[in-house]
This record gives C-alpha cells, structure tokens and sequence, in this order.
C-alpha cells in the first residue's frame, strides 16, 4: 500500500507554539505573578475554558462579541470559549458566593481567546494573570490593586515603567453635565481609541456613533487634554463635574487613591493621572488602569484593569462590586525579550552531569541524586558521548555548570566543576559524598 500523505505540521493564524527558550521565562513570570499575589492574600481560582453563550455575550461590549469564538456543543447547546476571566469570575463568584463570603480575594492565571486582527505581542490566544476583590466598594481595594501593579512590575524587573490612572466616574459626570449621559457607552469606546486613532478620527467616531455635536465631543476631548501635575489635573476638574454627583466622587476618590499609594511608598514618578483612560469593556464603572513601560511605551499596556460594580448583577441580586487587574504576560514577554532582558536558555536545570564513562553510570546518578537534594536542578547527559560534545550541548542549552568526573576521578575521589560561562573550573573532592561539590556549584550560581 502506498504510504498515506503527510500532514503538513503548522499553526492557525493568530496562534503560537512555545518553546522551551520561551517557556522557561514564561513560567517565571506566572511564578513571579503568583507570589506577588498570595503576598497580598489573593487564592487561587480556576474556571471552564467553556461557558454558556448568555453567559459571556453582552457583557465586554459588541466588539469583544464579535471577537468570540462561539459554536454549538454536542448535547447541542451554545456555547463560547471565554475571551477574558472577569466575566467567569462574576458568574463564578454569583455561584459560589455563599461558600466564600466576601470580601472576597483570587487570582487566576489561564488561557483566553479572541477572534482578533493579530499584532505585535498579541494573539488568539493568550494568557491572562488576573487578580481581583470582590464584595467591597471602599476606595482602600482600589489602592490595593495599585500597590500590587507596582509590586508586581518591581518583582518582574522593572524599574522605569507609569501606571496611568484614571476613573469613569470622571468620564461618566462630564457626560452627564454635557447631556450624553445615555449614551456613555459608545462615546466612551470611541475615546478609548485616542491614542490609536488621534482626537480628529475620535471626535468623528462621537458624532458618527453616539449621536454628539462637534461641540459636545470638543469638550469631551477637552478634558482628555488636561496637563500638569497630579494635584494641578484634579483642580482643573473639579469645575468640569460641577453639579454631577457621580463626578465629583470620582474626583474624590481619585484623590484618595493617588494619596493613599504615595502613602504606601510608591515613587510619585510611576504615578500618571491620565483622563483619557476609559478601557475599552463596558463593564468597567470606576477607577481604571494602565501600565506602561518607559522603554516601550508603544507596545501597549501591560497590565490593565478596574473596577466593574455590576457585572455580577446580571447573574445574581445580591451587591457583589468588584475589582482587578491583568497582566499581559505575552505582550510583556515580547518586550522582555525586544530589550535583551531574558537571557536564551533552553533547560530549567542549572547543573549538567557529563557522562563520558560508561562503566560509571551509577556514579553520576548518585552524584546528580545528592545535588537535586540539596535543591540544585541537575540533568545527567543520556549517553557516554565525547567530552566536547556533551559540552556542545550543554552550551546549546544554557546550562551554567558542568560537573565532570572520569574513571581517573573517580579513583582519586575527586571532580571537576566547570564554570561554563568563564571556562573555569574548579576541583572537589568526594571524600564527603558531593559536599564540595555542592558548595562550589551554589557559589558559582550566586545561591
């Protein structure tokens, strides 16, 4: 029979294959992401990459419904592939409320999809690292979500990057002092786009979409265009929301949350008050956020979020505010990388056993057993190969030590520890199993 033809290996556009070079940094940033979190007191969660179709639908807006990847089960009911983890959280934490009581804090790190146009650190799929409070309105949360950003960014590496803050209610009172208050939802969409399309395509986008006056969206767009300081910006708004309730608390809290993070210790440089900021979900009501690297402030935001206090109302009827961020870790990873800050290894282990003498395989098993128990990442070479090939490989890899022994070690007692990034090496004895050894190799690692 002739052989069946071969199915050609290859990726859906908007899709991507991670290898271990990418992987590695990947998982250290999500290790990274969790332990920021659980020092704040946020749990773990995890949700179905699956929910009802009614339950997603609606809620981030009709561009986000156009971007979901829907379809129908086979029990024949309709469903979508989640496209962000608020929206699951909601309907999570409607479910499951009377067991976790509120406040209450999680996190959850996992895969969303988008039917989007694909760019530069962006895709289909990609992974979310989110944490939200739930059950509380007080101004301190959304402090709290700030301090964790800024937490977060330092403990990636960071130090020059802004988190741009904003608030809704700001937004929400100008519009209603303008007359536009019914129809919010898409003059704010359309400012979100400021920084893409320029106040000229936005102030048409106004007029075209939601029904403004060249007059009302000059006055929207107005506001946008606010300078100075911190203090300065929220003098000048005060006058803007005179008369809108809504308005005049989102100026107070956006007081309270620029005085109570500067309390907390955070550098007033890595503080903005950008009013131009909306973000493009229309469950968001209050405070919002964006982060920016100085470096590369083009790439986008990397890490988003804020605060939504009606998502959960279209599942239950009990009061369940909310609010949170996201790290977006692929679109970071792809500036980590434009800025030479992740190094190109192959393999978690920092230790490679070369194995040269078949005859002593035994040997180097117990020698890389006692090193993984003293907590070092060891892998033993597969095969008795040349020394300059396992060293090859090693390089290949990215290991940064090798330890070497022979047949003429052996018999001394002894090894070598090679530094693989200097040439060096060093000798140890094995008189007290792989204690020298050991020492050696966390003093080369910096451990």
């Amino acid at each position: 029979m002739p052989a069946a033809p071969l199915i050609q290996p290859r990726t859906l556009k908007g899709f991507r294959d991670y290898l271990p070079e990418t992987m590695i940094p990947r998982e250290r940033l999500i290790d990274t992401a969790k332990q920021v979190y659980r020092s704040y007191g946020f749990s773990p969660i995890d949700t179905p990459a699956l929910e009802y179709l009614e339950v997603l639908t609606g809620k981030g807006g009709d561009e986000t419904d156009r971007q979901l990847y829907r379809f129908q089960d086979h029990g024949g009911r309709e469903v979508g592939m989640r496209f962000d983890l608020t929206v699951p959280l909601a309907r999570f934490v409607a479910q499951h409320v009377s067991e976790l009581g509120t406040p209450f804090k999680r996190y959850q790190i996992a895969a969303v999809w988008r039917g989007e146009n694909t760019q530069r650190g962006r895709y289909r799929e990609f992974l979310q690292c989110d944490f939200d409070t739930i059950g509380t309105r007080g101004v301190a949360s959304d402090i709290e979500t700030v301090l964790v950003i800024h937490d977060l960014m330092r403990a990636i590496g960071f130090e020059r990057f802004t988190i741009r803050i904003n608030n809704r209610m700001v937004l929400n009172g100008l519009l209603e002092r303008l007359g536009l208050g019914e129809r919010a939802t898409a003059i704010l969409r359309a400012l979100d786009k400021l920084s893409k399309i320029g106040p000229d395509k936005v102030a048409e986008e106004m007029m075209a979409a939601a029904g403004a006056s060249a007059e009302q969206a000059a006055d929207v767009l107005r506001l946008s265009a606010l300078t100075g300081s911190k203090d300065q910006m929220l003098q000048q708004l005060e006058p803007l929301v005179a008369g809108s309730d809504i308005g005049q608390e989102g100026v107070a809290r956006l007081s309270q949350i620029l005085a109570g993070v500067r309390a907390a210790g955070v550098a007033d440089e890595q503080l903005a008050l950008d009013v131009a900021i909306a973000r493009g979900l229309d469950y968001y009501t209050g405070a919002v956020f964006e982060t920016f690297l100085e470096a590369l402030p083009n790439i986008g935001s990397v890490c988003s979020g804020g605060r939504y206090d009606n998502l959960a109302g279209v599942y239950t009827r009990q009061d369940l505010p909310g609010i949170g961020a996201s790290l977006g870790l692929d679109r970071l990873l792809a500036a980590m990388e434009e800025l030479n800050m992740i190094g190109r290894v192959r393999t978690p282990a920092d230790v490679l056993v070369v194995f040269f003498d078949a005859g002593h395989l035994n040997d180097y098993l117990r020698l890389a057993g006692q090193l993984r128990r003293a907590g070092l990442g060891v892998e033993v070479f597969p095969e008795a190969k040349k020394i300059g090939q396992q060293l090859k490989y090693a390089d290949q890899r990215g290991f940064r030590v090798a330890l070497i022994a022979g047949s003429r070690e052996f018999q001394a007692g002894e090894c070598q520890i090679k530094d693989l990034q200097s040439a060096q090496s060093e000798t140890c004895s094995l008189a007290n199993g792989a204690e020298a050894a050991i020492e050696a190799i966390r003093r080369l690692l910096g451990a």
